[in-house]
This record gives structure tokens, sequence and C-alpha cells, in this order.
């Protein structure tokens, strides 16, 4: 779970850290440093929600009965993959305007008054912060081992998202974000789609599908025959993709009907945008 999560935290922290980056640089760039205040505590509130959400989550579910706790984690799981996908599908398709409709949005506010100002940084980061906190949760509320290595994870990308996003803002960091975006929005689609599948293994044991007695795969079999090293193996896979030590045919196949899909649409090329047609000038009249 460390690395999938570590993941995360550095795919979504470092979206969360570009808008904080725009937000502050247009402000200081047209000298408008009045405005931080306001800005600073939209950004506070927006990261104060999203941890109250994260523990909330995990207060209420820890009361519920084991179904109850299956069926709530299943549901979940499906919701937040289906926003973690519309995120990085949006993010592919408006990652090079972002920063005009943020400072748009940042230059109408700062008309409005300190109120305004405080409600776009809030709304713009309190949407990343809210998919994140709801995506981590049922990342790590799916390992079995009870370890810290997924808030550690968790935490390791977000401060690596954290000091990037600081290093863009100063300049001192140049990296193609498209290409980041490309190769952490596929990988993150990886992710994604053992988290969809398990969310469906929790409706079984929810009994809500059936069939949680029927294996398709069972990995720990496999990763058995190399020892120590299997032991790593099947760590890495579980942490990584959500490779369960029994699969069901369901969540095998709920996992095959998201992955192939949503990685042809994500990989497959960008429409040229087309030409604006110029003007044609009539012939001279002989």
């Amino acid at each position: 779970m460390l690395l999938g999560n570590f993941l995360i935290g550095l795919r979504e922290g470092l979206e969360a850290a570009l808008v904080v980056s725009i937000l502050i640089a247009y402000l200081v760039k047209t000298g408008n440093r009045r405005a931080l205040l306001p800005v600073w505590t939209g950004i506070g509130v927006a990261i104060a929600l999203s941890v109250g959400f994260g523990i909330a989550l995990s207060a209420v579910s820890s009361e519920m009965q084991f179904k109850t706790q299956e069926l709530f984690g299943g549901i979940l799981s499906i919701i937040a993959v289906g926003l973690v996908t519309w995120m990085v599908f949006w993010m592919r398709r408006t990652a090079r305007f972002m920063k005009a409709e943020l400072e748009g949005r940042l230059e109408g506010a700062l008309d409005v008054g300190p109120l305004a100002l405080a409600t776009v940084a809030f709304l713009a980061v309190g949407r990343e912060g809210l998919e994140t906190a709801l995506f981590l949760w049922t990342n790590i509320s799916n390992s079995s081992d009870g370890s810290a290595q997924p808030i550690t994870g968790a935490l390791l990308g977000l401060a690596v998202a954290v000091a990037l996003g600081y290093l863009l803002y100063r300049g001192g960091l140049k990296i193609n974000l498209k290409r980041f975006f490309a190769w952490t929005g596929a990988a993150l689609i990886v992710v994604a789609a053992g988290v969809f599948g398990y969310g469906f293994h929790d409706l079984q044991e929810a009994e809500v599908f059936p069939g949680i007695g029927s294996i398709a795969l069972e990995p720990h079999l496999f990763f058995a025959k190399f020892g120590t090293t299997g032991d790593w193996m099947q760590t890495i896979f579980q942490g990584v993709l959500n490779v369960t030590p029994q699969i069901t045919w369901l969540q095998l196949t709920m996992w095959a009907l998201y992955l192939v899909p949503v990685m042809a649409l994500f990989l497959r090329p960008s429409a040229p945008s087309r030409p604006t047609p110029s003007k044609t000038t009539e012939p001279a009249a002989s």
C-alpha cells in the first residue's frame, strides 16, 4: 500500500499545490498581497475539511457491523474511483488552460471582496482535497495488514508534492507537466482498477452480490512458491494493484471491465485542434 498511496498523494497533492502556487503567484505579481490572507484562509479551511472528512469516514465505518461496513466501503470505493477517473480525464483535457482559468476567477473575485477570494481558493483546493481524502480512505481501508505503510505512503507523496509545488512557484524546477500528468494518470488508472474490483469484493462480503466463494485466482499460492521473495512480491502487488490473496470472478471481471476501456480512452491521442479559418479575399475585378 505504501507505493500505491505514495502515487495517489503525489498526483493529487501536486494538483492542489499547482492551484495554490498559481493563486499566490498571480496575487504577488499583480501587487495584491493584501488579498493573500483570505486566499490562505480559504486554502486552510479546504485542507481542514478534507482531513475532517477522512477522519469522519474512519469514525463512522468503525462503528458499523461487518456487513454494513463492507457495504459502506464497497459503495464509497466505487464512488471514489468514479471521481478519480473524472479528475484524470479532466486534467488531461484542461491542464494547459488551468492557469488562465484560475487567474480569471481570481481577478473577478478581487473586485468582489475578501469573502469571494476565500471562496475561490476554498473551491479550487477543496475539490482536490475531498477527492484525495476519499480515495486514500478507500485504499487504506482495503489494507488488511494493519500496518502504518498506507498512511506513511500517502504522507510521503503529499510531502513531495508540496515540495515540488514550492519549487515550481519559485521557478527552481522545470518539469513537463503534460507528460507528468499523462504518466501518473495512467498509473492512477491501474491503481483505481484494483480499488474498483475490491469495491465489488466488499459488496460480495456484504451479500449484495453472490459469488464470494467463486474464486478465479489465488495469487497467494503462486507467491508462496518463492518463499520470502514471494511475500515481498505479494505485498508490492497488493499495495499497488490491490491484488488480494484470493480474487473472485466478479472482482476479476469488474477489474478488467474498468481497466481496459478506461485505459484505452486515456491513451487515445487527443484530437488536433482545428486551425482557425482565415478570411479569403475576393479577386479584384479586371
